[in-house]
This record gives structure tokens, sequence and C-alpha cells, in this order.
């Protein structure tokens, strides 16, 4: 176990220092922030002085080392545009994109585990048959498209939702959140759910073709034929066996609802890192752009650790490999 989590730690590390490589690189091809930021009226003098405070004068590579080092000790830079430290506006935005992600994922696990269940159990049922259309549905429809029939629906048709920005704002227990109050619930209401739809769809076919699958498996067969009660053979059986697929897309799945709200959070104007993120690729601002690509790749790889742990925790076979491995 010690062994697999050390191998794990450096994995990551290794594959954290390739995509801050990659991402340094990939962004400094986009183009010059010079081009964007300083003024095509400024004077040649004054062109090279801003270049020179941009620490756009290096070399590529001397570039890269500088923002490694001062990465390592957990600074991420100077936004060219806001003129702040990078760390200060990530942690600004955060806690937005933070409330929209976890409701969204909230929203879809309780409504898709439930129903893929169901439907997994009995296919042909006219329930079963609803679960599967709504989730071709949901995969269909673009996200974007999903947010402004939302919008002309319950923001503008039937005004019973706000539309745009985070609401009322508060603290408590250390813990500033829009959470706490409902006119916050009100607005993160209709962006968490059309976030959602996508994996709620998704979510509802893993947990059906899992269901599925195990319900035609021998332990289970046999477990009925023993009399065993039906709810404790689905709760025991059937439920805890779908969990191992069911986690592993379900982390993939958080993770992307945390980090690639993009597109709702443009379009129902939300002030969270997605927003941020278009809005620094329209400026180029580099050190902005880096640091968000790169929590994003945090997120992932973190979130991937936790998911390894948790197979360990629910599937025994994955126990058994490690300690033959061992």
């Amino acid at each position: 176990m010690f062994s697999f989590v050390l191998q794990r730690l450096l994995q990551s590390v290794v594959v954290i220092f390739v995509l801050s490589v990659v991402l340094f690189v990939g962004v400094w091809l986009i183009g010059n922030p010079a081009d964007i930021l300083i003024s095509s009226e400024a004077s040649e003098a004054d062109r090279l002085a801003a270049i020179t405070a941009l620490g756009l004068d290096k070399p590529l590579w001397q570039q890269y080392l500088i923002f490694l080092g001062n990465a390592v000790q957990g600074d991420w830079g100077t936004s060219f545009v806001y003129k702040e430290p990078v760390t200060s506006i990530l942690l600004q935005r955060l806690p937005a994109s933070l409330e929209l992600g976890l409701v969204a994922f909230i929203i879809a696990i309780a409504v898709s585990v439930p129903a893929g269940l169901y439907s997994g159990l009995r296919p042909e049922s006219p329930l079963g048959r609803g679960v599967i259309a709504f989730s071709l549905i949901g995969v269909s429809i673009p996200t974007f498209w999903q947010g402004m029939l939302l919008i002309v629906a319950f923001g503008i048709a039937l005004p019973i939702l706000p539309v745009g920005d985070r609401g009322q704002v508060t603290t408590h227990f250390g813990i500033t959140t829009s959470l706490w109050t409902l006119d916050g619930w009100s607005h993160v209401v209709m962006p968490a759910f059309s976030l959602a739809l996508l994996k709620m769809s998704l979510l509802m076919r893993v947990t059906r073709a899992a269901t599925m699958e195990i319900s035609r498996l021998d332990f289970v067969k046999f477990a009925y034929a023993k009399g065993v009660r039906s709810r404790k053979v689905v709760v025991r059986h059937i439920l805890r066996n779908a969990l191992v697929p069911l986690i592993t897309v379900t982390g993939i799945e958080l993770a992307n609802l945390l980090a690639y709200g993009v597109i709702t959070e443009t379009v129902f104007s939300w002030p969270g890192l997605g927003k941020l993120l278009i809005n620094s690729i329209k400026v180029l601002d580099r050190p902005l752009i880096v640091a968000q690509l790169t929590y994003t790749a945090l997120l992932f790889i973190a979130i991937n650790f936790i998911v390894d742990i948790l197979h360990m925790a629910i599937d025994p076979r994955v126990k058994s490999v490690l300690r033959r491995a061992a």
C-alpha cells in the first residue's frame, strides 16, 4: 500500500513537470502578449521598457526556469493585465467555480445513480426506457444551447430565476460563499443544472450498463436463489460492484465540472475561473493562463489519485494484485 502511494506520488510529480513545460511552450506559441498589451502608438523606447518590465525580453528557456523556480515557492507570477499576484486572483475566483461545480456534481449524482440503477434493473419498463431517452437528449444538446434554453425559459419567459452573477455572498464558519443564502441558491440552480445535464446523462448510462452486467452474474443469481431480500442483493452485491466503474467515471467528471465550466460560466456570466480563462486568453495574459491550466492539471492528478485509493478500498481484486506485485 505504502509503495503504491509513493509510486503514484512520484509519477504525479513527473507528470506535473512535463505538463508545465508543454503548457508554457504552448502559451508562448499562441502569440506575443506585447502585441496586445502595449499600445501601437507607444514609442520604441517605451515598448522595449514595457517588454523588459514584463520579462518578455529573456529567452523562452530562461522565462520557464524563472517561472518554475517561483512556482515551487508558491509564487505564480503577476498578471500582465490586473497587475496583481496570480495566486490572489485565482483565489478570488476559485470559490465561485467550486460552488458551481460541486452543486452541479450533487445534482448529477443524486439523479443519475438512482435513475441508472432502476433502469439497469428494469430496462424494459416504461420508466427505464424513459431514463435512456432522457440521457440521449442530455448528451445530444450542446452545453451552450442548454444554457440559452434555460435562460429563455426560466429567466425571460417565466422570470422565476435570476440570470448571471453569484447573488448575495456571506461568510459563516470562516467560509465565504453564496450558498449560505437563498439568493445565492437562486442564482446557482440554473447554471448548475445546465452544467450537470451532460454529466448526468453520462453517469446514467454508465450506472445502467454496470447494473445490467452485474445482474447477470452467477453470484447475484445465487443470492436471489437463496432467498436473500431484493433490497439487500441490490445494495450489497449489485450497487457495490457497480461503484467500481462508476467511481472512475465520476472522478473524471468531477474534475471536468470543477475545471471546465468555461461555456456555462460564459453563458451565465458566472464569475469563476472558466470565465477568467476566456478573458485571459483574449488578452494573452500569460502568467494567468499558465497558472489556470496548471491548476486544472493538478486537479485531475489529485482526483485520479483519490480514485485509485477508493478502488483499493472497494474492489478486493486490486488489493490482491498489489500484494502479488509486492
